[in-house]
Protein backbone atom coordinates (compact mmCIF):
# COMPACT_ATOMS: atom_id res chain seq x y z
CA UNK A 1 0.00 0.00 0.00
CA UNK A 2 1.39 3.40 -0.98
CA UNK A 3 2.00 5.82 1.87
CA UNK A 4 -0.39 8.73 1.67
CA UNK A 5 0.99 12.07 2.84
CA UNK A 6 -2.02 13.86 4.24
CA UNK A 7 -2.45 17.38 2.87
CA UNK A 8 -6.08 18.04 3.81
CA UNK A 9 -8.95 16.66 5.85
CA UNK A 10 -10.09 14.36 3.04
CA UNK A 11 -6.66 12.71 3.06
CA UNK A 12 -7.08 12.05 6.78
CA UNK A 13 -10.46 10.50 6.03
CA UNK A 14 -8.77 8.05 3.65
CA UNK A 15 -6.08 7.24 6.22
CA UNK A 16 -8.75 6.64 8.87
CA UNK A 17 -10.62 4.31 6.53
CA UNK A 18 -7.46 2.25 5.99
CA UNK A 19 -6.73 1.91 9.70
CA UNK A 20 -10.12 1.40 11.35
CA UNK A 21 -12.33 -1.68 11.36
CA UNK A 22 -15.28 -1.19 9.05
CA UNK A 23 -17.93 -0.94 11.79
CA UNK A 24 -16.12 1.96 13.44
CA UNK A 25 -15.31 3.86 10.26
CA UNK A 26 -18.87 3.56 8.98
CA UNK A 27 -20.19 4.82 12.31
CA UNK A 28 -18.05 7.96 12.04
CA UNK A 29 -18.46 8.51 8.33
CA UNK A 30 -22.11 7.65 7.76
CA UNK A 31 -25.45 9.42 7.93
CA UNK A 32 -29.11 8.50 8.08
CA UNK A 33 -31.34 6.92 5.45
CA UNK A 34 -30.03 7.73 1.93
CA UNK A 35 -27.55 10.30 3.33
CA UNK A 36 -28.88 13.19 1.24
CA UNK A 37 -28.40 15.73 4.02
CA UNK A 38 -24.96 14.31 4.79
CA UNK A 39 -23.86 14.98 1.21
CA UNK A 40 -25.54 18.39 1.03
CA UNK A 41 -23.75 19.60 4.15
CA UNK A 42 -20.48 19.59 2.22
CA UNK A 43 -21.83 20.22 -1.28
CA UNK A 44 -23.82 23.33 -0.36
CA UNK A 45 -20.77 24.91 1.23
CA UNK A 46 -18.90 24.51 -2.05
CA UNK A 47 -21.52 26.52 -3.94
CA UNK A 48 -20.77 29.66 -1.91
CA UNK A 49 -18.30 31.80 -3.83
CA UNK A 50 -15.79 34.15 -2.23
CA UNK A 51 -14.74 37.50 -3.68
CA UNK A 52 -11.00 37.78 -4.15
CA UNK A 53 -9.71 41.26 -3.28
CA UNK A 54 -6.27 42.70 -3.94
CA UNK A 55 -3.93 45.43 -2.72
CA UNK A 56 -5.09 45.35 0.87
CA UNK A 57 -2.80 45.14 3.86
CA UNK A 58 -3.02 41.47 4.84
CA UNK A 59 0.44 41.30 6.41
CA UNK A 60 -0.98 40.47 9.84
CA UNK A 61 -3.78 37.91 9.63
CA UNK A 62 -5.49 37.43 13.00
CA UNK A 63 -7.66 34.33 13.50
CA UNK A 64 -8.19 34.81 17.23
CA UNK A 65 -11.56 35.40 18.87
CA UNK A 66 -13.37 35.47 22.22
CA UNK A 67 -16.19 33.05 22.91
CA UNK A 68 -18.05 32.55 26.21
CA UNK A 69 -15.27 34.30 28.08
CA UNK A 70 -12.60 32.09 26.52
CA UNK A 71 -9.79 33.18 24.21
CA UNK A 72 -9.56 31.04 21.06
CA UNK A 73 -6.61 31.02 18.68
CA UNK A 74 -8.92 29.73 15.95
CA UNK A 75 -12.72 30.02 15.61
CA UNK A 76 -13.00 26.24 15.97
CA UNK A 77 -14.40 23.93 18.63
CA UNK A 78 -13.71 20.20 18.64
CA UNK A 79 -17.26 18.94 18.89
CA UNK A 80 -18.68 15.95 20.75
CA UNK A 81 -18.50 12.59 18.95
CA UNK A 82 -19.88 9.41 20.48
CA UNK A 83 -17.33 6.68 21.35
CA UNK A 84 -14.62 8.76 19.65
CA UNK A 85 -12.14 7.35 22.14
CA UNK A 86 -12.27 4.00 20.36
CA UNK A 87 -10.56 5.45 17.31
CA UNK A 88 -7.21 5.52 19.13
CA UNK A 89 -6.10 4.40 22.56
CA UNK A 90 -7.64 6.82 25.13
CA UNK A 91 -8.72 8.85 22.13
CA UNK A 92 -10.70 11.60 23.81
CA UNK A 93 -7.79 12.31 26.14
CA UNK A 94 -5.47 12.72 23.14
CA UNK A 95 -7.92 14.97 21.29
CA UNK A 96 -8.49 17.17 24.33
CA UNK A 97 -4.74 17.57 24.79
CA UNK A 98 -4.26 18.46 21.13
CA UNK A 99 -7.07 21.03 21.30
CA UNK A 100 -5.60 22.60 24.40
CA UNK A 101 -2.17 22.91 22.80
CA UNK A 102 -3.71 24.60 19.76
CA UNK A 103 -5.76 27.01 21.84
CA UNK A 104 -9.26 25.78 20.98
CA UNK A 105 -11.99 24.17 23.14
CA UNK A 106 -12.74 20.46 23.27
CA UNK A 107 -16.27 19.28 24.00
CA UNK A 108 -16.70 15.79 25.46
CA UNK A 109 -19.73 13.71 24.51
CA UNK A 110 -22.09 12.16 27.05
CA UNK A 111 -21.44 8.88 25.25
CA UNK A 112 -17.66 9.12 25.14
CA UNK A 113 -15.35 6.15 25.57
CA UNK A 114 -13.30 8.01 28.21
CA UNK A 115 -15.05 9.51 31.22
CA UNK A 116 -15.10 13.22 31.95
CA UNK A 117 -12.96 12.57 35.04
CA UNK A 118 -10.29 10.74 33.03
CA UNK A 119 -10.09 13.40 30.33
CA UNK A 120 -10.04 16.24 32.84
CA UNK A 121 -7.25 14.60 34.85
CA UNK A 122 -5.06 14.56 31.74
CA UNK A 123 -5.62 18.18 30.69
CA UNK A 124 -4.71 21.56 32.14
CA UNK A 125 -7.97 23.39 31.50
CA UNK A 126 -11.67 22.50 31.90
CA UNK A 127 -13.58 20.86 29.05
CA UNK A 128 -16.84 21.77 27.45
CA UNK A 129 -19.42 19.03 27.97
CA UNK A 130 -22.30 17.79 25.80
CA UNK A 131 -25.45 16.30 27.26
CA UNK A 132 -28.66 14.73 25.95
CA UNK A 133 -32.01 14.86 27.70
CA UNK A 134 -31.95 11.39 29.26
CA UNK A 135 -35.08 9.69 30.62
CA UNK A 136 -33.11 8.67 33.67
CA UNK A 137 -33.20 12.06 35.35
CA UNK A 138 -31.06 10.78 38.19
CA UNK A 139 -28.27 10.03 35.72
CA UNK A 140 -28.79 13.37 33.99
CA UNK A 141 -28.59 15.39 37.20
CA UNK A 142 -25.60 13.38 38.40
CA UNK A 143 -23.89 14.04 35.06
CA UNK A 144 -24.44 17.76 35.46
CA UNK A 145 -22.90 17.56 38.92
CA UNK A 146 -19.92 15.63 37.54
CA UNK A 147 -19.41 18.32 34.89
CA UNK A 148 -19.39 21.00 37.60
CA UNK A 149 -16.91 18.94 39.63
CA UNK A 150 -14.66 18.74 36.56
CA UNK A 151 -14.68 22.53 36.29
CA UNK A 152 -16.82 22.67 33.15
CA UNK A 153 -18.23 26.13 32.47
CA UNK A 154 -19.82 25.53 29.06
CA UNK A 155 -22.60 22.99 28.53
CA UNK A 156 -23.64 21.94 25.02
CA UNK A 157 -27.16 20.53 25.21
CA UNK A 158 -28.20 18.44 22.19
CA UNK A 159 -31.91 18.67 21.33
CA UNK A 160 -32.20 17.11 17.86
CA UNK A 161 -32.16 13.46 18.96
CA UNK A 162 -35.46 12.68 20.71
CA UNK A 163 -35.29 9.35 18.87
CA UNK A 164 -32.34 7.74 17.08
CA UNK A 165 -32.59 7.75 13.30
CA UNK A 166 -32.05 4.87 10.86
CA UNK A 167 -28.41 4.55 9.91
CA UNK A 168 -28.13 1.80 7.36
CA UNK A 169 -24.33 1.70 7.28
CA UNK A 170 -24.31 0.73 10.96
CA UNK A 171 -26.69 -2.16 10.28
CA UNK A 172 -24.65 -3.43 7.33
CA UNK A 173 -21.36 -3.19 9.23
CA UNK A 174 -22.59 -5.10 12.27
CA UNK A 175 -22.58 -2.22 14.72
CA UNK A 176 -26.35 -2.37 15.15
CA UNK A 177 -29.34 -4.41 14.00
CA UNK A 178 -29.63 -8.16 13.56
CA UNK A 179 -28.72 -10.70 16.21
CA UNK A 180 -26.05 -10.11 18.82
CA UNK A 181 -24.12 -13.12 17.49
CA UNK A 182 -24.06 -11.66 13.99
CA UNK A 183 -22.96 -8.25 15.24
CA UNK A 184 -20.21 -9.59 17.47
CA UNK A 185 -18.91 -11.96 14.77
CA UNK A 186 -18.78 -9.13 12.23
CA UNK A 187 -16.93 -6.82 14.60
CA UNK A 188 -14.39 -9.49 15.54
CA UNK A 189 -13.64 -10.32 11.90
CA UNK A 190 -13.31 -6.66 10.98
CA UNK A 191 -11.00 -6.03 13.93
CA UNK A 192 -8.74 -8.89 12.86
CA UNK A 193 -8.49 -7.24 9.44
CA UNK A 194 -7.30 -4.03 11.12
CA UNK A 195 -4.33 -5.31 13.16
CA UNK A 196 -2.81 -1.92 14.02
CA UNK A 197 -6.09 -0.71 15.47
CA UNK A 198 -6.71 -4.06 17.20
CA UNK A 199 -3.31 -3.87 18.93
CA UNK A 200 -3.47 -0.18 19.84
CA UNK A 201 -7.09 -0.03 21.03
CA UNK A 202 -8.28 -3.61 21.40
CA UNK A 203 -5.27 -4.93 23.32
CA UNK A 204 -3.23 -2.01 24.67
CA UNK A 205 -6.31 0.13 25.29
CA UNK A 206 -7.57 -2.11 28.08
CA UNK A 207 -9.36 -1.93 30.41
CA UNK A 208 -12.27 -0.98 28.19
CA UNK A 209 -15.22 0.87 29.66
CA UNK A 210 -17.92 3.13 28.31
CA UNK A 211 -16.88 6.35 29.91
CA UNK A 212 -19.62 8.38 31.53
CA UNK A 213 -22.25 5.63 31.46
CA UNK A 214 -20.06 2.75 32.63
CA UNK A 215 -21.43 2.78 36.17
CA UNK A 216 -25.06 2.48 35.04
CA UNK A 217 -24.33 -0.31 32.55
CA UNK A 218 -22.55 -2.53 35.05
CA UNK A 219 -19.31 -4.44 34.98
CA UNK A 220 -18.35 -6.14 31.74
CA UNK A 221 -20.85 -4.23 29.58
CA UNK A 222 -19.89 -3.76 25.94
CA UNK A 223 -21.07 -1.87 22.88
CA UNK A 224 -24.29 -3.88 22.58
CA UNK A 225 -25.35 -3.06 26.16
CA UNK A 226 -24.33 0.53 25.53
CA UNK A 227 -26.60 0.91 22.47
CA UNK A 228 -29.44 -0.80 24.29
CA UNK A 229 -29.20 1.60 27.23
CA UNK A 230 -29.01 4.63 24.95
CA UNK A 231 -31.99 3.58 22.82
CA UNK A 232 -34.10 3.14 25.95
CA UNK A 233 -33.05 6.48 27.44
CA UNK A 234 -33.65 8.95 24.63
CA UNK A 235 -36.53 11.10 25.85
CA UNK A 236 -39.13 11.80 23.16
CA UNK A 237 -41.28 13.79 25.60
CA UNK A 238 -38.80 16.63 26.08
CA UNK A 239 -40.05 20.18 25.35
CA UNK A 240 -38.77 23.72 25.75
CA UNK A 241 -40.49 23.69 29.12
CA UNK A 242 -38.33 20.74 30.15
CA UNK A 243 -35.23 22.62 29.10
CA UNK A 244 -36.10 25.44 31.48
CA UNK A 245 -35.14 23.08 34.31
CA UNK A 246 -31.68 22.62 32.78
CA UNK A 247 -31.28 26.37 32.39
CA UNK A 248 -32.21 26.89 36.04
CA UNK A 249 -29.82 24.18 37.27
CA UNK A 250 -26.86 24.99 35.03
CA UNK A 251 -25.14 28.19 36.13
CA UNK A 252 -22.54 28.29 33.38
CA UNK A 253 -22.88 29.04 29.67
CA UNK A 254 -25.59 27.00 27.94
CA UNK A 255 -25.46 26.23 24.21
CA UNK A 256 -28.42 24.58 22.47
CA UNK A 257 -27.20 22.20 19.76
CA UNK A 258 -29.38 21.08 16.87
CA UNK A 259 -31.20 24.23 15.68
CA UNK A 260 -32.27 24.43 12.01
CA UNK A 261 -35.37 26.65 12.16
CA UNK A 262 -35.53 30.39 12.99
CA UNK A 263 -38.52 29.85 15.28
CA UNK A 264 -36.53 27.33 17.32
CA UNK A 265 -33.64 29.79 17.42
CA UNK A 266 -35.96 32.37 18.96
CA UNK A 267 -37.11 29.78 21.50
CA UNK A 268 -33.48 29.19 22.47
CA UNK A 269 -33.01 32.92 22.88
CA UNK A 270 -36.19 33.15 24.98
CA UNK A 271 -34.97 30.28 27.15
CA UNK A 272 -31.92 32.31 28.08
CA UNK A 273 -29.39 30.22 26.19
CA UNK A 274 -26.01 31.85 25.71
CA UNK A 275 -25.53 30.30 22.30
CA UNK A 276 -26.93 27.88 19.75
CA UNK A 277 -25.47 25.53 17.19
CA UNK A 278 -26.96 25.42 13.72
CA UNK A 279 -26.70 21.69 13.16
CA UNK A 280 -28.44 18.72 11.56
CA UNK A 281 -26.37 16.27 13.63
CA UNK A 282 -23.95 15.82 10.75
CA UNK A 283 -26.71 14.43 8.52
CA UNK A 284 -27.33 11.64 11.00
CA UNK A 285 -30.94 12.42 11.97
CA UNK A 286 -33.63 13.76 9.60
CA UNK A 287 -32.50 12.99 6.07
CA UNK A 288 -33.79 15.67 3.73
CA UNK A 289 -33.38 18.39 6.36
CA UNK A 290 -31.64 21.59 5.29
CA UNK A 291 -27.88 21.60 5.20
CA UNK A 292 -26.55 23.61 8.11
CA UNK A 293 -25.07 26.32 5.91
CA UNK A 294 -28.43 26.92 4.19
CA UNK A 295 -30.20 27.06 7.54
CA UNK A 296 -27.72 29.58 8.95
CA UNK A 297 -28.65 32.94 7.33
CA UNK A 298 -32.33 33.07 8.41
CA UNK A 299 -31.35 31.99 11.93
CA UNK A 300 -28.72 34.74 12.11
CA UNK A 301 -31.35 37.24 10.92
CA UNK A 302 -33.79 36.03 13.57
CA UNK A 303 -31.56 36.31 16.64
CA UNK A 304 -29.89 39.58 15.54
CA UNK A 305 -26.65 38.90 17.37
CA UNK A 306 -28.32 38.56 20.77
CA UNK A 307 -26.79 35.12 21.34
CA UNK A 308 -23.72 33.44 19.90
CA UNK A 309 -24.17 31.28 16.80
CA UNK A 310 -21.98 28.28 16.04
CA UNK A 311 -22.30 25.98 13.04
CA UNK A 312 -21.43 22.34 12.53
CA UNK A 313 -22.03 19.69 9.86
CA UNK A 314 -19.93 19.76 6.70
CA UNK A 315 -16.90 21.84 7.72
CA UNK A 316 -13.90 20.30 5.98
CA UNK A 317 -11.72 23.27 5.00
CA UNK A 318 -10.64 26.68 6.18
CA UNK A 319 -12.63 28.14 3.29
CA UNK A 320 -15.75 26.55 4.80
CA UNK A 321 -15.01 28.40 8.05
CA UNK A 322 -14.85 31.71 6.18
CA UNK A 323 -18.15 30.93 4.45
CA UNK A 324 -19.85 30.11 7.74
CA UNK A 325 -18.61 33.27 9.47
CA UNK A 326 -19.60 35.43 6.49
CA UNK A 327 -23.15 34.08 6.74
CA UNK A 328 -23.51 34.77 10.44
CA UNK A 329 -21.61 32.21 12.53
CA UNK A 330 -19.25 33.28 15.31
CA UNK A 331 -17.29 30.02 15.10
CA UNK A 332 -17.60 26.47 13.80
CA UNK A 333 -17.75 23.07 15.47
CA UNK A 334 -15.94 20.17 13.80
CA UNK A 335 -16.62 16.49 14.43
CA UNK A 336 -15.66 14.07 11.69
CA UNK A 337 -12.62 16.14 10.72
CA UNK A 338 -10.84 15.77 14.05
CA UNK A 339 -11.87 12.13 14.45
CA UNK A 340 -10.37 11.30 11.04
CA UNK A 341 -7.11 12.82 12.27
CA UNK A 342 -7.30 10.91 15.56
CA UNK A 343 -7.95 7.59 13.83
CA UNK A 344 -5.14 8.11 11.35
CA UNK A 345 -2.33 9.51 13.52
CA UNK A 346 -3.60 9.75 17.10
CA UNK A 347 -2.89 13.05 18.89
CA UNK A 348 -0.59 14.25 16.13
CA UNK A 349 -3.36 13.71 13.60
CA UNK A 350 -5.75 15.94 15.55
CA UNK A 351 -3.05 18.62 15.80
CA UNK A 352 -2.34 18.34 12.08
CA UNK A 353 -6.01 18.71 11.18
CA UNK A 354 -6.21 21.89 13.25
CA UNK A 355 -3.03 23.18 11.60
CA UNK A 356 -4.44 22.43 8.14
CA UNK A 357 -7.73 24.20 8.87
CA UNK A 358 -5.90 27.13 10.44
CA UNK A 359 -3.56 27.53 7.47
CA UNK A 360 -6.42 27.26 4.99
CA UNK A 361 -8.38 29.82 7.00
CA UNK A 362 -5.48 32.30 6.98
CA UNK A 363 -4.95 31.92 3.22
CA UNK A 364 -8.66 32.37 2.50
CA UNK A 365 -8.81 35.46 4.73
CA UNK A 366 -5.75 36.97 3.06
CA UNK A 367 -7.01 36.44 -0.50
CA UNK A 368 -10.45 37.78 0.42
CA UNK A 369 -8.84 40.86 1.95
CA UNK A 370 -9.85 40.11 5.55
CA UNK A 371 -7.05 40.66 8.09
CA UNK A 372 -9.28 39.68 11.04
CA UNK A 373 -12.40 37.62 11.69
CA UNK A 374 -14.52 40.76 12.14
CA UNK A 375 -13.70 41.67 8.53
CA UNK A 376 -15.42 38.47 7.32
CA UNK A 377 -18.85 39.82 6.42
CA UNK A 378 -21.50 38.99 3.79
CA UNK A 379 -19.81 41.53 1.51
CA UNK A 380 -16.98 39.07 0.80
CA UNK A 381 -19.39 36.58 -0.79
CA UNK A 382 -20.17 36.41 -4.49
CA UNK A 383 -23.77 37.51 -4.85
Amino acid sequence: MNTLIAANVEDYRLLAKRRLPKFLFEYIDGGSFSETTLRNNCADLQTIGLRQRVLRDISNINTETELFGQHLKLPIILGPVGIAGLNARRGEVLAAQAAQEKGVPFCLSTVSACSIEEVRSQTQEPLWFQLYMIKDRGFLNAMLDRAVEAGTKTLMFTVDMPVPSSRYRDIRSGLSGGSMLRRQSARIMQSLMSPRWAWDVGICGRPHSLGNVAHVLGKGAGIDEFWSWMSKNFDASVTWKTLEQIREKWKGDLIIKGILDPEDALEAKKLGADGLIVSNHGGRQLDGALSSIRALPPIADAVQGDIKILLDSGIRTGLDIVRAIALGADAVVIGRAWVYGLAAQKKQGVSNVLDILGNELRVAMALAGCPSLKDITPEILVK
